[in-house]
């Protein structure tokens, strides 16, 4: 169980994390873009969008490796839920952290692929390997972002399983009055 907390609080901190990371992007865009969303600078907007998704790749790898732990176990409570307690978002949530998990595994492994194809003596630092790294973290960056969207779900039914359990099983009924001059059996 412990383990499992320390998840929860690795995945809460990402999340107040990469809440940061898009504040202060969205900061940046409002003041480094015209009305219709077009960059001002083109090279200090790629600059900083590469900034975003590094920051971003970075603070979701404190969480990789457990998330799909919590995503299984969030799929169970979520099936042991009283239905008072659960909300309708919460299976397409976890379905998006589901297909967005899978595709960073999928992009990963591309990315190791490229790692090995970079020229010999093309390692961290190098133009090549920094330019490579960007593109890597760019097509990875929308689906951390879904994380940032939607992984509360998971904090949410760890919240709801929790209230569920200190519940009554069975709750008490209201104790039923005896009526007087109700109906009252009379012999024949």
């Amino acid at each position: 169980m412990n383990h499992r907390r320390a998840s929860l609080r690795r995945l809460n901190r990402y999340l107040r994390h990469s809440e940061r990371i898009l504040g202060s992007w969205d900061a940046f865009t409002a003041f480094n873009t015209d009305l219709d969303g077009w960059p001002f600078d083109e090279d200090s907007y790629g600059r900083r969008a590469a900034v975003r998704d590094a920051d971003t790749a970075t603070a979701f790898a404190s969480i990789r490796s457990g998330a799909r732990q919590l995503l299984a176990t969030a799929r169970l409570q979520l099936q042991h839920l009283p239905a008072h307690l659960a909300r309708d978002s919460w299976p397409g949530q976890l379905t998006i952290l589901e297909e967005a998990l899978c595709r960073l595994d999928a992009l990963d492994k591309q990315w190791q692929q490229t790692r090995a194809q970079l020229p010999q003596g093309t390692g961290p630092g190098t133009e090549a390997y920094i330019d490579a790294l960007d593109e890597h973290h760019a097509e990875c960056w929308s689906y951390l972002d879904d994380w940032a969207c939607h992984g509360h779900a998971i904090l949410d039914i760890q919240t709801a399983t929790r209230r569920a359990a200190t519940q009554p099983k069975h709750p008490k009924l209201p104790a039923v009055k005896p009526r007087h001059g109700g109906y009252r059996a009379t012999r024949r």
